[in-house]
């Protein structure tokens, strides 16, 4: 039996009150009767209006059901849709102009665009790996990945690609920070001589890009130059394998690359109980403290891990010191709206919803950052920064808000200190997402888009509608091009450049970098200031484009044109309009999904992954997270529906995929084999995901997984 303490009516798990009262309160000013008792007020007052939020999709989701069935048989009117939407308060009216009034936004935020990483908080090596990716090696990024066309070799060193690695990195050079008469590519010296950077005693095109030095004016250690606000150090040390070889004793080309990055309690995340909880608040607490450390082996040694410190350069002049940051600025994604959490137990025995706790407990933790005045400090601008997913229009997001001033009037904090990420992943916000802005007006400091949750709750939805078009298809209708131009217009109409984010998504395939360097610079060209990315070497990479696109002169030159796209494109529903598929053509694509779901929920329930790089059925690694699980456990959910396939053909595919997926772990000795059984909890749990996908609440996979993991943690 779990030991419990009361305080405040709360009955709180004891593992999660050693660690509030004996690490997060000391050191805050916040007394710990005050932090129980506002708690306590947060969860049993706030808990039923929450409630009474989530009550209102399900009874709009019957409506929209309804609506279909109704109309099944005819062709689909568009405009007594949207008639139909907005009489059930579903569709909004936009409402006046306005724009954000959010202050106090660190750069990384409001004038430094740049690639951005999403990371589970409970890996502490993850999470101090992402933190400290703010800068990385162009060198490595191109030579260990397949980035120039070719994968890395394998065994030592290769000296002709190495070679090609230097050319490349120089022409980058050339592009980004151009020589007045000359080429970095010919350069054998760069110094400073009176307050400016002469390479081969010529100065660069644009003099005011360098910023600064370390070590001796004639021969500096490294130099310092800056493109579309994102840093670049030169690195020289002729003793270096590279530097020796180099004309100009050039070791490392290291670029500014993560600017931010999303410490991670939701989606990357397996957090079941008060013991997955207290992990990821531990963790948050070390980077918000700056002392978060991991260990682990690599090669035979120990390597440790710590955050880097902030580097500190001569200024052109050589008359003071340039302080830039080392870290990426850390953001924290708390859990939705709809999740509870048996963590803490209220006054009638129900569980808190996680929300609510995460909100109250990580802005108490990020108060040790705000109180510094040295040190390693995540914000300058004594902010904090919390992402909120899966809101569901203007009402939640008011919420929100809501609960954020609350925890700030509980902790001492200054109202609007929070400010709030809206993600734009739902499509109740993605029709509404100018009054989603409006209702957190002044703290509102990130929006973005996802095609896989967004794709999830489009067919969930849509359930009735009919039979949805395959995947790959989807991403081809009108509505995905809608959605994606209609976030960045109504961003800038309501005054995010210079002041917020507004990102786009995931690149998922991490093995694949050469695709994502051909592909990505349209997130920048599109006006996207981040994008998320699936490792610290895919953000070196990325930060190429963003050298290469002024996205705020992309943001100008969008405003000019007006809006892109309009709420029709995005209420126009991705159904098939062609279902004469091959038997082998729904096999295949149903083989797909189920591979996918199957390959992310064995490792999720058995061994608390939340997010991994999983082979999909080709043995291609893609970033797997609830969010794919959910497109694709919906898909199947709807072609069942609409009997396109049946149950028997699906439980035969599931079964065969979990063979193939057991084959693909192997090599794993940690792993649980779904097969020659199919009765373990895993493998239920993802028939439970597609079987039962229909009935699950907008389709998220959360109460299945959390079901399904804590019943097997009581088990073992």
């Amino acid at each position: 039996m779990t030991t419990r303490i009361e305080r405040n009516g709360l009955q709180i798990d004891h593992m999660l009150f050693d660690f509030i009262e004996g690490q997060a309160l000391p050191g805050t000013g916040v007394e710990a009767d005050a932090f129980w008792s506002a708690l306590s007020t947060l969860a049993h007052d706030f808990g039923p209006k929450n409630a009474e939020l989530l009550k209102t999709r399900e009874t709009i989701q019957q409506k929209i059901d309804d609506w279909h069935i109704r109309h099944r048989n005819q062709p689909h009117d568009h405009e007594a849709y949207k008639v139909f939407l907005s009489e059930i308060g579903y569709l909004l009216d936009e409402g006046d102009d306005f724009e954000i009034e959010t202050k106090n936004t660190d750069p990384e935020i409001a004038t430094v665009p740049g690639p951005q990483l999403v990371v589970p908080i409970t890996n502490a090596r993850y999470a101090l790996n992402a933190a400290n990716a703010r800068w990385g090696s162009l060198y490595d990024g191109f030579y260990g990945t397949d980035a120039m066309g070719t994968p890395a070799p394998m065994g030592g060193y290769d000296k002709g690609r190495g070679a090609r690695v230097v050319a490349r990195a120089r022409v980058f050079l050339d592009d980004a920070f151009p020589i007045d008469g000359g080429s970095h590519a010919d350069a054998r010296r760069y110094h400073v001589q009176g307050g400016a950077l002469l390479v081969d005693d010529m100065p660069l095109a644009q003099p005011e890009k360098f910023i600064g030095y370390k070590g001796h004016p004639k021969a500096p250690d490294a130099v310092l130059l800056r493109n579309n606000g994102l840093h670049v150090e030169l690195v020289f040390d002729r003793t270096h394998f590279i530097g020796s070889r180099d004309q100009a004793g050039l070791a490392d080309v290291r670029l500014e690359s993560a600017v931010s990055a999303i410490m991670d309690c939701e989606d990357s995340v397996a957090c079941v109980d008060a013991e997955d909880k207290t992990l990821a608040y531990a963790n948050w607490l070390g980077l918000m403290k700056g002392n978060l450390t991991d260990s682990f082996e690599k090669g035979g040694k120990t390597v440790n891990r710590a955050l880097t410190p902030d580097p500190v350069y001569t200024a052109p002049d050589g008359k003071g010191d340039v302080t830039i940051k080392g870290r990426a600025l850390m953001l924290v994604r708390n859990v939705g709206h709809l999740m509870t959490n048996p963590a803490i137990l209220l006054k009638d025995g129900s569980e808190i919803f996680e929300g609510l706790m995460d909100a109250m407990i990580t802005a108490l933790i990020a108060k040790h950052d705000l109180d510094k005045t040295d040190g390693l400090r995540n914000s300058h601008h004594g902010s904090v920064y919390v992402v909120k997913p899966k809101m569901h229009g203007p009402d939640e997001v008011a919420f929100a808000d809501e609960t954020f001033t609350f925890v700030e009037q509980a902790l001492g904090l200054p109202q609007y200190t929070v400010k709030l990420g809206i993600m734009d992943e739902e499509r109740r916000t993605s029709v509404n997402l100018k009054q989603c802005i409006r209702a957190a007006k002044h703290r509102v400091a990130f929006i973005n888009t996802g095609f896989l949750d967004r794709t999830g709750d489009e067919i969930h939805t849509s359930m009735e509608a009919g039979p949805f078009s395959r995947k790959d298809f989807i991403k081809r209708k009108a509505w995905i091009g809608g959605y994606e131009n209609r976030n960045v217009d109504i961003g800038l109409e309501c005054g995010l450049s210079g002041r917020a984010q507004i990102g786009k998504g995931m690149w998922a395939m991490p093995d694949l970098m050469a695709a994502m360097l051909e592909q990505k610079i349209e997130h920048p060209k599109s006006g996207a200031n981040c994008a998320w990315v699936p490792s610290p070497t895919a953000a070196t990479l990325h930060a190429l484009h963003y050298h290469k696109v002024d996205v705020f002169a992309v943001h100008d030159k969008l405003r000019r044109g007006g809006r892109r796209a309009h709420v029709d494109m995005i209420l126009d529903i991705p159904l098939a309009s062609y279902r004469k598929w091959s038997k082998e053509q729904i096999a295949k694509e149903v083989e797909n999904n189920a591979q996918g779901i199957l390959g992310y929920v064995v490792r999720w329930i058995n061994q608390g992954v939340g997010c991994s790089k999983v082979p999909d059925i080709n043995d291609v690694g893609l970033m797997e997270d609830r969010a794919t699980c959910r497109i694709s456990a919906q898909h199947i959910a709807n072609w069942l529906h609409h009997d396109i396939v049946s149950t028997d053909e699906v439980m035969e595919i599931m079964q065969r995929m979990a063979r193939v997926v057991d084959g693909q772990n192997a090599d794993d000795p940690t792993y649980t084999p779904m097969s020659p059984g199919f009765d373990t909890i895993a493998f239920k749990a993802a028939c439970d995901l597609v079987f039962d996908g229909r009935n699950q609440p907008s389709g998220y996979t959360e109460p299945v997984l959390h079901q399904r993991r804590l019943e097997l943690k009581a088990a073992q």
